[in-house]
């Protein structure tokens, strides 16, 4: 499993791109997807998730729809369309990151720093 430290601050980005593909989900639906994909090197818990949700819907950047699934209250997640913009944003810069992290750990073979 991935270290909590690394994680937090890629949340947001992780939960906006899934909304992004997905269109809406629910909290729980969220973290299984999560989970499923990193197959279990990341799970984020509830206390770390909804906080950010609840943000989020507080900034404009998701919505909520209510449904009735077996007679309990589901709360869906979906982007707004401000959200949708902010989505396309932090997800490049998502990509950004990975691609310059990579570049650290795994730098080209020209690149190297010389050892003499």
């Amino acid at each position: 499993m991935i270290s909590n430290n690394f994680i937090k601050g890629l949340i947001k980005p992780i939960i906006l791109k899934l909304l992004a593909e997905n269109g809406k989900m629910y909290g729980y639906e969220i973290t299984r997807k999560v989970e499923d994909l990193t197959e279990g090197k990341i799970k984020l818990t509830f206390g770390a998730l909804y906080p950010i949700l609840h943000k989020l819907e507080a900034d404009g950047i998701v919505g909520t729809e209510t449904e009735m699934v077996s007679n309990r209250a589901r709360v869906y997640y979906l982007l707004t369309e401000q959200g949708k913009f902010s989505a396309r944003e932090k997800i490049a810069e998502l990509e950004d990151f990975v691609s310059t992290l990579s570049k650290l750990i795994n730098p080209e073979p020209g690149l190297l720093p010389c050892t003499s």
